[in-house]
């Protein structure tokens, strides 16, 4: 084995010996890497010398090159706070953008942000989204209570850039991002851009906020006619996997069945789908994100209402395609968003809707009353195809929770969908992924993809007991969670805590969770339906309930999971401050910190929507 070149002198010898075999028959791009990874690591240790101490052990004819501080490009930090995925990829995007434009940079996830760096920080990208009524993702609830706590330090050095994600059909769009950025500059921080709001077409937004911010980053580098250092990127760029949201798979229904009783007032179906080809793998926990292709009879009314026929060809961003192939495949049918609002205000005949758009809070509930074809003749204006593909709203995926474990069901991956069913102004509506996926007979296809939910997985200690506590299609990921622990062999206790209508007709999985409890698999339910007496009974009463066994299950080290509509995370949420504040010297403010606390933790996860 050959010597590296003055190794030998630089390190012991049985380190360079080590380092000599690691490197044997590593490419170049590999090489590269490493070089990068050691970088950091030495960035970890210590700051950057202003020039290399004098080494009295080095050869005569050996002397270090100072490296001034000042010509180390800057690095930036981007921490990203994200509930379905979009912050991260996009946070990944900027990531690389930056790195191949010879720059330094990081991206972490907002609960795995040291936040004592915080103070040290030079340069600060943040990519976070708003879920619900203004609340932050599940990932990003430890970096507000720092921010807003005592221990929120002085940020006088730092500049930062805030890109805000949100929906703009929802009232409190793109909130958590504009309070994040107020309050960093109250601590002092300088915005290197103003915050951005982002709605459904991302892309649209975020490129050129990435390529403005890069330009601007790359610009505060030092002037000066020396060499700057060579900056290899901490990390290899990420290569697009074989399929992701934008490449998604095709698959092929197995079985699809209704698994409500006939008096229900729910469609709810399981759904089974092939995964042998697709190169798809995922954990419990993870979701299946649906590309929906909806119906003719949906396109045909659209295009009535604007006035329009199939056939014409629309450019846009490059791409051209037929009216109606945008419509079903590339933008929202049925529901309508602002941008829908705003054009059709253009039109002097509607007032109206201008005063809408200048009251944001009146948008939401405009936008939840109507849908495209009911607005489209409701307030007419004169449509080209262009006009009306740029007024709606890009289709976007919908996220399934996966009901089933690899390790149990082999290459098939399992839905409980929810077959949404409305009427608007007398006309009957379905869901845009639902109605699709329940009309899907068998050998049917979707496109889909996998979006991993790092934040609600099971334990890595099969034995650490789990409370599961769902409602409705929130049942979904605690069957993937019984399957895995059964398939596992897993001693931990587990807990459901299930809610719905009626026990008759929509105890979903019924007989499942009922035969795993037979056989010790599952060591208690406790069930809430709520239509079966005259006072509604919910998840959240059977949760205070039981106030003392959940105490002392938490105590011994559970784990709590939550699944289901955002209106019920809630609910559970208040119910569980309410056990921990269910004993001597406990409040409501060290109730809700002790539960943050177990979610930081990593021992409280909520899968809401």
């Amino acid at each position: 084995m050959s010597a590296l070149p003055r190794l030998p002198d630089l390190l012991p010898p049985e380190n360079a010996e080590a380092l000599a075999r690691a490197v044997a028959g590593v490419d170049a791009p590999a090489l590269w890497w490493m070089s990068g990874y050691l970088a950091g690591l030495a960035h970890t240790r210590g700051p950057v010398a202003r020039e290399t101490p004098h080494r009295t052990d080095l050869p005569a004819d050996v002397e270090p090159e100072p490296v001034a501080e000042s010509r180390v490009a800057p690095s930036l930090t981007i921490v990203y706070g994200s509930q379905t995925g979009n912050a991260k990829r996009v946070a990944e995007q900027w990531a690389a953008q930056i790195e191949s434009a010879g720059l330094r940079a990081r991206v972490l996830r907002a609960d795995a942000y040291p936040l004592r760096e915080l103070k040290d920080e030079k340069l600060l990208g943040v990519v976070i989204s708003t879920q619900g009524e203004g609340d932050p993702p599940e990932d990003s609830f430890g970096l507000f209570e720092f921010l807003d706590g005592r221990r929120a330090p002085n940020l006088a050095g730092l500049k930062f850039a805030v890109l805000a994600l949100g929906d703009s059909s929802y009232p409190q769009f793109c909130a958590v991002g504009h309070r994040l950025d107020a309050r960093l500059a109250e601590l002092g921080a300088e915005r290197l851009h103003a915050c951005t709001e982002v709605d459904v077409d991302i892309e649209a937004v975020a490129a050129p906020w990435r390529n403005d911010l890069t330009a601007r980053i790359k610009a505060l580098q030092p002037s000066t006619d020396l060499p700057r250092a060579s900056v290899t990127p901490l990390r290899r760029a990420p290569s697009p996997p074989a399929v992701d949201r934008d490449h998604p798979a095709s698959l092929t229904l197995l079985a699809q069945q209704r698994i409500v009783g006939r008096h229900s007032e729910k469609d709810v179906r399981h759904l089974e789908f092939d995964l042998a080809a697709s190169g798809l793998r995922y954990e419990p926990g993870d979701a299946l994100g649906i590309w929906p292709r909806q119906p003719d009879a949906v396109v045909d009314d659209v295009l009535a209402a604007a006035g329009l026929t199939r056939g014409a060809m629309v450019e846009l961003d490059g791409q051209q395609r037929a009216i109606e192939s945008w419509l079903a495949e590339y933008r929202e049918a049925i529901r309508p968003g602002k941008s829908l609002l705003a054009a059709l205000a253009e039109d002097d005949r509607h007032a109206a809707l201008r005063e809408v758009l200048a009251e944001p809070s009146r948008i939401a509930p405009w936008l939840a009353a109507t849908s495209v074809p009911i607005a489209l003749r409701r307030h007419r204006r004169a449509w080209t195809p262009e006009a009306l593909v740029r007024a709606l709203r890009p289709l976007t995926p919908r996220l399934y929770s996966i009901a089933s474990s690899s390790r149990e069901v082999g290459d098939e991956v399992h839905l409980t969908v929810d077959h949404v069913q409305y009427r608007l102004d007398g006309i009957g509506h379905r869901g845009t992924a639902s109605g699709p996926l329940a009309d899907l007979g068998e050998e049917g296809t979707v496109r889909a993809f996998v979006q991993p939910n790092e934040h609600f997985r099971l334990p890595d200690d099969p034995d650490a007991p789990i409370i599961m506590i769902g409602a409705g299609t929130g049942i979904a990921p605690f069957r993937g969670f019984l399957q895995e622990r059964i398939a596992q062999g897993a001693k931990g206790r587990a807990w459901l805590l299930f809610g719905a209508q009626r026990f008759a007709s929509d105890f979903l999985y019924q007989a499942e969770w009922l035969k795993a409890r037979k056989q010790g698999q599952l060591d208690r339910i406790d069930l809430a339906f709520s239509r079966d007496q005259i006072d509604k009974v919910y998840v959240q009463q059977r949760v205070r309930e039981q106030s003392a066994r959940l105490r002392a299950w938490i105590d011994e080290g559970a784990h709590v999971y939550v699944c289901g509509s955002i209106a019920m995370g809630q609910a559970v949420h208040a119910a569980l401050c309410d056990v921990l504040r269910d004993r001597p010297a406990i409040d409501g403010e060290t109730a809700e910190q002790q539960l943050r606390a177990l979610q930081q933790q990593g021992r409280y996860s909520r899968d809401v929507y």
